[in-house]
């Protein structure tokens, strides 16, 4: 099962990451306890859209920008699940995915790293 909480948190730990921040600074910034803040990054916890706005305003980003990237890991998230759930990525989505690999995943949790460009995913 893909759970939205996990990648939102993983787009935001890179977010984070990116810009050489600590848990700590973006947590006084953006006015949340370095606790929750961490849960959330872990996909423990379901971020509210107040919470979001405050941690996208403390790391410079747009929600829109972030709920993009989340929407690219989900569209290829659920192009694995299903890949893995019935045949093999067809030839022409094998570009997409670059060196990505599905088979023997554990069902459990799928992460897959998208490239910096957009990709189009096209389902048929």
């Amino acid at each position: 099962m893909i759970l939205l909480r996990r990648l939102l948190g993983d787009v935001l730990r890179r977010q984070r990451q990116r810009q050489g921040r600590t848990l700590r600074e973006v947590s006084s910034s953006a006015r949340v306890s370095l606790g929750y803040l961490s849960e959330v990054e872990r996909g423990q916890k379901e971020a509210s859209s107040e919470l979001l706005s405050a941690i996208c305003d403390a790391l410079d980003v747009r929600m829109s920008e972030l709920m993009r990237e989340v929407s690219d890991e989900l569209a290829l998230a659920e192009l694995a699940q299903s890949a893995r759930a019935t045949e093999p990525v067809p030839t022409s989505v094998r570009p997409m995915l670059g060196s990505v690999s599905v088979t023997g995943v554990p069902p459990e949790r799928v992460t897959i790293k998208a490239p910096a460009e957009a990709v189009d995913v096209v389902a048929a």
